[in-house]
C-alpha cells in the first residue's frame, strides 16, 4: 500500500511540473510535440526491449497467451461499444468518442502504471496486452475518421510503429537468451528508465492546455464513465470468475482502466471532428484517471 501511494504520488508530482513547465512557456508546443515523439520513437521502445530481458519459461509463454487473448476481446468489446453508445450524439463528435472508446494511453500512461505497480514482469505484459490495441489503432481506429486504409497502408503502419518492432526484437531476445553487448544494454536501460518521468511530464503538458471552466461536458463525462469504470469493470469480473493469475488480471484491468489517446486530438484535428472536443475528452478522463487508477489499485490488491 505504501508503495502504491508513494507510486502515484511521484506520478502526480511530475504530472504537476509538466503542467507548470507548460504554463510558464518553459516548453511550448513544438516542444512538447518534441518530447511526445522522443517517449515515442525511442523512450517507449527501449524499455519495451528492457522490460524482455527476463528468462523464459512455460509460466511465461502462458501468461503471454492469456494476456493476448484478454487483449483481443477487449479490442472487440470496445469497437462493438463504440458503435452502439454514442448514436445520440453529432457525427463529429461521434467519431472522437468511437476512437477514443477503441484506442486509450494505455502505452503512453499505462506501462510506467504496471510496471511501477507489478514491476519488470509487468511491463513485459503490458507490452503483450498493447500489441492488439496498436493494430486497432491503424485498422479500425483510423478508419472511423477516414475510410478504412487499405491493407498496404495498414500493414505499414503496424510493422513500422516503434514499439511493434520494439517488441519483436524482445520477444527474440527472451526466446533466444541472447542479450546485447554490455555497454548497449547500460544504453537501452539509461534510456529505458526516463519513460515514467518524461511520459508524466508530457501528460502534464496535455493538462496544461485545457481550460477548467469549459472541461464538464455531459458526453465527455459519459465516455470517462465507460472508459475508466464500465469497461475495466467488464474485464474485472470475468477474470475473478474463470481465476486468471493475478498478475496477468491486474495488468489487464489498470491497462484497461486508461483515459482517452492523445491521439485522439491530432486525427480529430487532422479531419477537422471537434478538436476542442477531443481535447476535453482526453484532458478530463486523464485528470480523473488520477483517481480511478489508485482505486482500480487498491481493488486489485484486496482481491
Amino acid at each position: 500500500m505504501k508503495e502504491l501511494v508513494n507510486l502515484q504520488l511521484m506520478m502526480f508530482a511530475l504530472i504537476i511540473i509538466g503542467l507548470i513547465l507548460k504554463k510558464t512557456k518553459v516548453i511550448g508546443k513544438e516542444g512538447q510535440k518534441s518530447m511526445t515523439n522522443l517517449v515515442i520513437d525511442l523512450i517507449l521502445p527501449c524499455n519495451i526491449i528492457f522490460s524482455f530481458m527476463i528468462k523464459f519459461s512455460s509460466k511465461i509463454a502462458q501468461d503471454f497467451m492469456v494476456i493476448l487473448i484478454i487483449s483481443i476481446l477487449i479490442q472487440v468489446f470496445c469497437v462493438i461499444l463504440g458503435s452502439v453508445l454514442y448514436n445520440k450524439c453529432s457525427v463529429k463528435r461521434k467519431k472522437c468518442l468511437r476512437y477514443a472508446t477503441i484506442c486509450s494511453n494505455a502505452g503512453f500512461l499505462g506501462n510506467p502504471i504496471a510496471q511501477g505497480v507489478y514491476g519488470m514482469m509487468g511491463l513485459t505484459l503490458a507490452s503483450i496486452y498493447l500489441i492488439p490495441q496498436r493494430i486497432m489503432m491503424w485498422s479500425e481506429g483510423v478508419s472511423v475518421f477516414t475510410e478504412a486504409p487499405t491493407k498496404k497502408e495498414m500493414l505499414k503502419k503496424i510493422f513500422s510503429h516503434p514499439c511493434i518492432i520494439a517488441c519483436e526484437i524482445g520477444v527474440v531476445l527472451m526466446l533466444t537468451g541472447w542479450r546485447p553487448p554490455h555497454f548497449l544494454q547500460e544504453t537501452i536501460t539509461s534510456i529505458s528508465n526516463c519513460n515514467t518521468a518524461m511520459s508524466m511530464l508530457v501528460i502534464g503538458m496535455i493538462l496544461a492546455d485545457a481550460d477548467p471552466r469549459t472541461l464538464v461536458d455531459k458526453d465527455v463525462l459519459f465516455y470517462s464513465v465507460i472508459r475508466l469504470i464500465i469497461i475495466p469493470f467488464c474485464v474485472f469480473i470475468p477474470c475473478l470468475m474463470f481465476h486468471i493469475d493475478s498478475l496477468v488480471k491486474g495488468v489487464s484491468v489498470l491497462l484497461a482502466a486508461m483515459p482517452a489517446g492523445a491521439t485522439t486530438t491530432i486525427l480529430a484535428s487532422k479531419y477537422d471532428c471537434e478538436e476542442e472536443f477531443s481535447v476535453k475528452l482526453v484532458v478530463f478522463s486523464t485528470a480523473a484517471s488520477l483517481v480511478t487508477t489508485p482505486i482500480w489499485s487498491l481493488i486489485l490488491m484486496k482481491v
